[in-house]
């Protein structure tokens, strides 16, 4: 098969979750573990960090995976979704695994997928695993694809973990509470295996703690220490609470030298070193036009606040979802003093443009209709004056077609 013939079957044959939503979702780690025996266990032949959380994991492993590379290692990085090419997932010190290797990869293991019926994100896990020992990088950041406790990832013993932010996310599969959220993320914690939590709150902490507590390990709460206030490359002030969380787990790293000249470096060239993209990233001028990826109740609070600290005549927000949010609690955090468009970003999932726009209107918002993510930016454009404002948002997938 070519490239695009390798990705048209993992796609079209396989559930992921970004596609099918609860269906995809697999509460077993059976398929993972049979993966690993099949491909001679390569999680094993590298060191790792792991990272989970609701909010900033994406950005915490990208930020982290700089800082390592500026101090001279060679570092993996495992992240997911992807936004334009599925080789965004798999990277060796900023640069994208290569085409053939994930071609002969589908290929050489392709019976042994069909005959147990694995899923897209084992399969896409299995290949980072196998990518990153057969490089043989100095250490990989792996992001938890989603929960902690029985995702994919979470067969790793990793030098230490740490989780980021716990919000009320994928609610169905996770739990409907914080507390029960952050028993599911707390599965990466492993025996005596340090975990570093970013964010402390009052309803979460005494899960972890526990957690910590039954696997002998250290627990370190990063927002109890000061920390240098470095330049971060990643645009947006909710970046300085993933920055807290970075430097704790630096702190907690054994084995590896990193200076205070390899962090600066590292959080400064975060976009250059690691190719990030769609965090608070800014696509146009004249207006100022920005795009962000955050998707849920506490990741939009963030952008909003962001929003609010910047200086323009008027605000245009070109925004579509996926179905499955809880859209009469999200919509509540939108300011009203906004033009808006609404859009269904080219997905299975993708909300309605229609039942979105409804949703809003009926709480007095003005705005309108239109077929396409990409119209909806150009007549955001063509609305807008020069100090005007214009903010992308509210799925990856809006993200990925405005980039």
């Amino acid at each position: 098969m070519t490239y695009k013939e390798t990705l048209d079957w993992m796609f079209a044959q396989l559930p992921m979750y970004q596609n099918k939503g609860k269906s995809a979702f697999n509460s077993k780690m059976d398929g993972i573990l049979k993966l690993a025996g099949h491909l001679e266990n390569p999680h094993k032949k590298f060191k790792s960090i792991h990272v989970a959380g609701t909010n900033g994991k994406g950005s915490s492993s990208h930020l982290l995976a700089s800082v390592l590379q500026e101090s001279g290692y060679k570092v993996g990085l495992y992240t997911s979704p992807h936004l334009k090419d599925f080789r965004e997932r798999i990277r060796i010190n900023g640069k994208k695994i290569a085409k053939n290797w994930v071609v002969r990869f589908i290929a050489d293991n392709k019976p042994f997928f069909n005959a147990n019926r694995l899923s897209f994100f084992e399969m896409s896990v299995g290949m980072a695993f196998s990518y990153f020992a057969h490089e043989e990088v100095d250490i990989a950041i792996i992001e938890v694809g989603l929960g902690g406790r029985l995702d994919s990832t979470n067969i790793i013993i990793p030098e230490v973990s740490l989780i980021t932010n716990i919000g009320l996310d994928h609610t169905d599969m996770l739990g409907d509470t914080l507390a029960k959220i952050a028993k599911e993320k707390a599965g990466i914690i492993k025996k005596e295996i340090p975990v570093v939590i970013s964010e402390f709150d009052e309803e979460t902490a005494p899960v972890f703690k526990s957690v910590a507590k039954d696997k002998n390990s250290k627990i370190i709460f990063a927002e109890e220490f000061d920390y240098p206030d470095y330049e971060i490359g990643l645009l947006g002030a909710y970046q300085k609470k993933n920055v807290k969380g970075v430097l704790a787990t630096l702190n907690a790293l054994p084995g590896f030298k990193v200076s205070k000249r390899d962090i600066a470096h590292g959080l400064k060239n975060v976009v250059l070193n690691t190719r990030l993209k769609g965090r608070w990233q800014q696509i146009g001028s004249d207006p100022t036009i920005i795009c962000d990826t955050a998707h849920n109740k506490e990741g939009i609070e963030l952008v909003i606040e962001q929003i609010n600290r910047q200086k323009f005549e008027h605000l245009h927000i070109v925004i579509g979802f996926v179905k499955g949010k809880d859209m009469d609690k999200i919509s509540a955090l939108f300011p009203k003093n906004a033009t808006y468009y609404y859009c269904k970003p080219k997905n299975f999932r993708g909300l309605d443009e229609k039942d979105l726009s409804s949703t809003f209107s009926n709480k007095g918002f003005t705005g309108n209709i239109y077929s396409s993510v990409n119209k909806a930016l150009m007549a955001a454009k063509k609305s807008a004056q020069k100090n005007d404002f214009i903010y992308v948002g509210g799925s990856n997938f809006v993200v990925a077609e405005v980039i």
